[in-house]
Parts: structure tokens; sequence; C-alpha cells
């Protein structure tokens, strides 16, 4: 009965810290893309706290990351990490897939504007493998 009062209250601790682990994500604004009908460009800020990180995800999207504050490691499957620090910008196409996201800091925290251009409608952020 002990073993199972100290796992449950691991997995407690556990999802606790899974929710703690999601950024600050600010809508900024949208514009559908008239020249492309369907398309829209989404303006976002995403705020990393301390340590932070993000699940591996894909944005099915071009994205474009501007570095406003603090610093950021990202890696894309395939390819080397890198540290961003502001005012160094990063790219996503639609096919890749964001292996690491997290910020560089235990200290500080991190702050990055993201432009999507994307199918309307459809969402900034999927879940990946």
């Amino acid at each position: 009965m002990r073993i199972k009062l100290v796992a449950l209250a691991f997995l407690c601790l556990m999802a606790g810290t899974a929710v703690a682990q999601e950024p600050k994500v600010t809508p900024l604004m949208s514009k559908d893309i008239p020249e492309s009908p369907g398309r829209e460009a989404v303006m976002i800020t995403v705020e990393h706290a301390p340590g932070e990180s993000t699940a591996i995800h894909r944005h099915n999207a071009h994205a474009f990351v501007y570095m406003l504050e603090g610093s950021v490691v990202m890696q894309l499957k395939g390819g080397k990490q890198v540290t961003l620090t502001p005012g160094q910008s990063f790219y996503e196409g639609p096919d890749d897939v964001h292996v690491v996201d997290r910020n560089a800091s235990d200290t500080q925290p991190a702050k990055f504007l993201v432009v999507l251009i994307k199918d309307k409608g459809a969402p900034a952020l999927v879940p990946a493998q």
C-alpha cells in the first residue's frame, strides 16, 4: 500500500511539472494572404520560463523565429543544436520536426517572436514523434 501511495504522489508531481512546462503563447495578429487563398500569416510571442522546454512538435507551416530576450536552444530533426540570443533568427519549414526547444537558462526567462505562414485555421503546433 505504501508503494502505491508513493507512486501516486510521484505521478501527481510529474503531472504538475508537465503543466508547468507549457510556454506562454501570446497571439499578436493574424492576416489572410489574399494572393494565396486559404493561407494566413500568424504572429505570436512565446515565453519560456527558466529551464522550461517543449515536447517534440511540428508546425506544418513556414515558421520564422526572432529572439527578443534571453536565450533558447533549438534543434530540428537531423540538424545541429543552435543557441539563439537576442537579435538572432531561426527558420522551420512545413515538414520540419522540432526536437529541441528549450530555455538555455535555469535562471532567466526567454522570449521570442514567431511568424507562421500556414493553412487558414490549421493549428499552430502539432505534437510529433
